[in-house]
């Protein structure tokens, strides 16, 4: 790609962009939001026409005017919302040979046993061997993410771009997945992988690529690029408070968990939580952090224990009844249950203070709007107004927002699970901040997460979760990550 150069309503996103990648080769295209990598990888798969520039793939010229351009010139991409690019009331075989079966050029007949057979044999490919006749639908995350690959290789990808692909998946499921993007590398199929998780940028990286402002900063074999530079290239400026603590005095305790429990997944949970508290539970993929999310924000029902929030026990029964006692969630699946892709960011955010901007029955709209303009002054929410269509604004943005909506309710207790999930160091930051603010104002904090440097540097306290229960507590400053894996992988050493 030579000069790439692209506007949108007279604002410039990119300005004569330089990029290339060879066959065989690994580039990480990383950048905060707004910094222009998806802007350039949409005009790469076609989705976006570049106003300047051209692309060149062994030397010639190719117009990209549609994604049946990319496709044809073996341009590929594999999105973090795996859903969004499968069917799922059709099989993992016709998934995978989806784009040929919705081809003008395909046969009149099917002959389902050897599509079947392809399917098959193209899996045994990158080492998988999932069921073909299986609905796509019930495939867990990881699987998802191997169908689609399947797909590239059934259509002679010849580059394939990876956005945040890991984001998804656990420890396990993404060393499988760099294992595929290997045999990938030996078949001399290029790959364009975008993350904001570092240290699997240069461990899987043979080239990095830094954008900031719709510009190249950074562009440098992996082995000569350390992971201070490239967040100083992200941010333009040094990020030396990682995760800032916002050192608050801890009150008297807000909410107090005996023996909650509800399946194999959380068995006899006991948690305190005081005004001002960072607490952190930490755990494996699979640990049972989001269940207990879910159970203390009435989501799903608990088959016993009790939750008392400022001395009287609250009913959980639905979220509806969490809300009122004064417990809100920032869930893990922000598009899914966090937020309304489909309503603008002002509706999103005052979606639960509906009340409070009504009279007789009307709501307020220069109420609404001022409402929603402050919020996205507070949070740093980047959007060209707050009648922007909230799916349309980056994942650190959507995450903001379904933090935002609940800021001005009367709730005493936040739940953040796995908040900076798919989420860039700056929004990182943001998120952090809008953290130590609510914990100023006497709010107490739940972070269940799975990156046990963010529990270290924010938490007061923090308790390990595994196989559903608290296994172990440590307070600030006791720990370390390799205590933390050691006691959240049931104590087996080998794998810390």
């Amino acid at each position: 790609m030579t000069g790439i150069a692209k506007s949108f309503a007279g604002v410039r996103a990119l300005h004569g962009v330089d990029f290339a990648v060879a066959g065989g080769q690994v580039h990480a295209l990383l950048g905060a939001n707004g910094a222009g990598k998806s802007t350039l990888m949409k005009i790469l798969s076609g989705a976006y026409e570049t106003d300047e520039g051209e692309i060149r793939i062994n030397g010639e010229a190719v117009p990209m005017r549609s994604p049946a351009d990319a496709k044809r010139a073996g341009i590929q991409c594999v999105y973090q919302e795996v859903d969004t690019s499968l069917v799922a009331q059709l099989s993992v075989a016709e998934n995978i040979m989806l784009d040929r079966l919705a081809s003008p050029k395909g046969k009149a007949w099917l002959r389902w046993g050897s599509l079947y057979q392809e399917a098959e044999a193209v899996l045994a490919r990158i080492g998988s061997r999932i069921p073909v006749r299986k609905r796509a639908g019930d495939l867990t995350l990881a699987e998802k993410q191997i169908v689609l690959l399947a797909r590239l290789l059934v259509e002679d990808a010849k580059f394939v771009i990876l956005d945040e692909p890991t984001a998804p998946l656990s420890l396990e499921e993404a060393e499988r997945l760099f294992e595929i993007m290997e045999g990938l590398k030996k078949e001399g199929i290029g790959i364009i992988f975008i993350s904001h998780r570092l240290p699997e940028v240069a461990r899987v990286s043979d080239r990095i690529t830094v954008m900031r402002d719709g510009r190249i900063v950074l562009s440098e074999p992996a082995e000569q690029v350390q992971a201070g530079g490239i967040v100083r290239a992200m941010l333009g400026r040094s990020f030396e408070e990682e995760y800032p603590k916002a050192e608050v005095p801890i009150g008297d305790t807000l909410l107090e968990v005996k023996g909650l429990a509800a399946g194999h997944r959380v068995r006899g949970v006991d948690l305190a939580v005081r005004a001002g508290e960072v607490v952190a539970v930490v755990g494996l993929v699979g640990a049972g952090k989001t269940e207990l999310s879910r159970l203390l924000f009435g989501a799903d029902a608990a088959e016993r224990g009790e939750i008392v929030l400022n001395g009287k026990r609250a009913k959980a029964g639905a979220p509806a009844d969490a809300i009122r006692a004064g417990i809100v969630l920032v869930p893990e699946e922000r598009r899914k249950e966090g937020i309304l892709v489909g309503s603008s960011v002002l509706h999103n955010l005052s979606l639960p203070i509906l009340r409070s901007l009504s009279r007789f029955g009307f709501i307020s709209g220069h109420g609404e709007r001022r409402h929603a303009e402050d919020m996205i002054g507070r949070l740093g929410i980047k959007t060209p107004s707050p009648g922007q269509l909230t799916g349309f604004l980056s994942g650190g943005n959507q995450q903001k927002v379904a933090i935002g909506k609940w800021m001005r309710t009367d709730a005493d207790v936040f739940l953040f699970d796995e908040p900076t999930k798919g989420v860039d160091v700056g929004a990182k930051r943001d998120i952090f901040r809008i953290i130590g603010e609510l914990a100023g104002q006497g709010k107490g904090i739940v972070y269940l997460t799975c990156e046990f440097a963010e529990a270290l540097g924010l938490a007061d306290r923090i308790l390990v979760m595994c196989d559903g229960r608290f296994v172990k507590q440590f307070a600030r400053g006791e720990a370390t990550q390799e205590d933390l894996l050691l006691y959240a992988s049931a104590g087996r050493e080998e794998l810390a």
